[in-house]
């Protein structure tokens, strides 16, 4: 973990020291500006998103019992993951714009007492409306670290971008199977009360942790300006991370390009296509006959395909071209969607669980390419709010993995919804060969070097 040279870093991803060649010692730099190795900030944030994550991973698991101790029916339950949705993803703008200006500090507190408070205010209470009002209290809380999380590695890993969103996105993805087997074998109604408070105590105690311990570089911390007064930004700026080479968009800027529009119209298509089988797998199985054991192990082994991915494919990233990368990614998560109606047509359980787990591994980092893509385009400096609005592409996946799909799954069935699902993934990674920086960003010269 020591970040201290060479070592740390791979020098054959990005320019880590060596002056002589116009490199910029990232390591190095970090190190000197916060007194430790600058990973502890990516450790910090993992922790942060993989205490949240029960928020969207264990609301099935609760669901059932506090519908039970309520006396409420379990559609009107629904509502409450749809208002999870909607304000984990729209609360992103604000609060990255927030810490893009005024740091990370004050704002992670704050999620702390929103998302720790939110789940232990569950076991208290009474009412439909508190659980509406409490989960979305809680959301916003979880928005906020997402945004915090994936942009700390935006801004202190500017050569290894990929790897360090795809780190915190695992996290996020894959902490809460620290959870769930607890919460399952205590989601009864006399025990519900305790598991909530305890795991709310527990996001608490983690978020407060992390709020105390991340931090945002000061200005300059790479010495930029000292390259320009001796004169070796033009020699060195090709060893520049691109976010730092090109341009710092505003929000209202990037807004004004047709990249972003692109990228906003992949997100969807791809959230949509992997939101389809994270919340209907099992049902999709069942259709098909395949046996109970199937269905079980492709949603249990779904999260890990999901998670390990993020940081095998966003280190793949950082080493190819990115858009590249994401291209052959999504094409390929869709290919193996429709493949994986072949298997559950012929009722292969084997070929059913692989394919489930290969189309995720494939589509599931696209939380990782997108926020490490619009920070290559569009700078570092501005990436929190900046991804903020890319992000709220989101709601418009999970409309179409909720509302869309079960109106296609009435009307068509099943076969065609998951094979419009494998459609989308497709079509996002062929246009993603239609990207290049934006006009005027000063990275018109990579876009130029990497065509010829």
């Amino acid at each position: 973990m020591a970040d201290g040279g060479d070592a740390s870093d791979d020098p054959t991803d990005a320019p880590e020291s060596t002056d002589a060649d116009g490199g910029v010692d990232y390591a190095g730099r970090a190190a000197d500006a916060l007194g430790f190795s600058r990973w502890w900030q990516i450790v910090a944030a993992a922790g942060m998103m993989a205490a949240v994550s029960p928020y969207q991973y264990v609301w099935s698991s609760i669901e059932q019992p506090l519908a039970e101790s309520l006396d409420i029916a379990l559609p009107a339950l629904g509502a409450v993951f749809s208002f999870y949705v909607v304000f984990q993803s729209l609360s992103q703008f604000p609060a990255g714009k927030w810490r893009d200006s005024r740091g990370p500090g004050a704002l992670t507190f704050v999620a702390a007492l929103l998302a720790g408070g939110g789940y232990v205010g569950l076991a208290y209470a009474t009412t439909l409306w508190q659980l509406y009002l409490l989960y979305s209290l809680g959301a916003v809380g979880v928005g906020i670290v997402y945004t915090v999380a994936v942009n700390t590695a935006v801004k202190w890993f500017p050569d290894r971008t990929g790897l360090t969103t795809g780190v915190g996105t695992m996290a996020f993805a894959g902490g809460s199977a620290l959870v769930v087997p607890y919460v399952r074998a205590n989601a009864t109604v006399a025990a519900y009360g305790d598991v909530l408070r305890n795991v709310g105590l527990a996001i608490l105690v983690v978020t407060l942790v992390g709020s105390y311990l991340l931090r945002d570089p000061p200005d300059d911390w790479l010495g930029l300006e000292d390259r320009e007064d001796d004169g070796e930004n033009d020699e060195g700026d090709d060893n520049l991370a691109a976010s730092l080479r090109g341009r710092a968009y505003t929000t209202r800027e990037m807004l004004s390009t047709w990249q972003f529009w692109l990228l906003y119209a992949m997100f969807i298509a791809t959230a949509g296509a992997d939101l389809v089988v994270i919340a209907n797998v099992v049902r999709f199985a069942e259709q098909f006959g395949l046996a109970a054991v199937v269905a079980t192990a492709s949603a249990t082994l779904l999260p890990v395909a999901a998670g390990v991915s993020r940081m095998i494919l966003g280190e793949a990233s950082d080493r190819f071209a990115r858009k590249r990368v994401m291209a052959v990614s999504f094409v390929l998560a869709g290919l193996f969607r429709l493949a994986l109606i072949g298997a559950g047509s012929s009722g292969s359980g084997v070929a059913f669980v692989g394919l489930v787990m290969a189309a995720m591994f494939f589509s599931s980092p696209l939380y990782v390419y997108f926020p490490a893509l619009l920070a290559d385009y569009y700078g570092a400096r501005n990436s929190s709010g900046n991804y903020a609005v890319l992000y709220t592409a989101k709601v418009g996946g999970g409309v179409f993995a909720g509302t869309v799909t079960g109106y296609l799954v009435a009307t068509a069935g099943w076969v065609p919804t998951f094979a419009l699902g494998g459609g989308l993934a497709i079509a996002a990674g062929l246009a993603a060969l239609l990207l290049r920086p934006p006009s005027g960003s000063g990275l018109e010269a990579d876009a130029s070097a990497a065509a010829d």
